[in-house]
């Protein structure tokens, strides 16, 4: 059984939290692992390879009020949608600014008590070579640990797994947690 710590960010609402239980009862994904009790850390979600990943974590944020952040491109932010990804937790990010989405990031962790920032590190949906390490170098200038979520379609499981600390050499870092999320199966491989 699940343990929702006492320093995990919460949002409110019981109407969508029903609705949400249901579903996620309805379609039989399930969360397991162990979730920290840390009140700011860096959600790293992987394989990422279809919308459906939204779809499915967000069912799970609302069945049990979880406050996350997500950055998005400032370009989707417009009218209507703005309002929209502001209350879904997205924060807008300049991706073409000088400090980029690592100084957004780390803005966001300076200037919050508590952030539960959810990334996926492929950056993209489709079959990468290579990762960014963005998140490692947040995590290390932010001083938060890095909580690796798995996503796995064989079994229908949102996984919290190991919490790792940026430290050492990065790219070192990055293949050893790239090897970790091998045992999860995207919906696309």
């Amino acid at each position: 059984m699940i343990v929702f710590p006492e320093k995990m960010p919460r949002r409110s609402g019981t109407v969508l939290r029903g609705i949400a239980s249901f579903c996620v009862k309805l379609i039989g994904w399930k969360l397991d692992g162990e979730i920290p009790n840390e009140s700011k850390i860096i959600l790293c979600a992987a394989p990422h390879t279809s919308n459906w990943d939204f779809i499915y974590a967000a069912l799970f944020i609302l069945k049990y009020n979880i406050k996350v952040s997500i950055l998005m491109k400032k370009e989707a932010f417009f009218w209507p949608m703005a309002g929209v990804w502001r209350w879904l937790g997205f924060v807008p990010t300049d991706r073409k600014a000088a400090h980029g989405v690592v100084g957004d990031a780390i803005k966001l962790f300076n200037n919050s008590e508590e952030c539960w920032l959810v990334m996926t590190p492929e950056g993209t949906r489709a079959k990468v070579k290579r990762w960014k390490s963005g998140f490692l170098r947040i995590a290390q200038r932010a001083d938060v640990p890095i909580v690796l979520l798995g996503i796995d379609y064989a079994t229908k499981t949102l996984h919290f797994g190991k919490v790792v600390r940026a430290q050492g050499d990065i790219n070192q870092q990055l293949e050893e947690i790239v090897a970790y999320f091998d045992q999860f199966t995207g919906k696309y491989n």
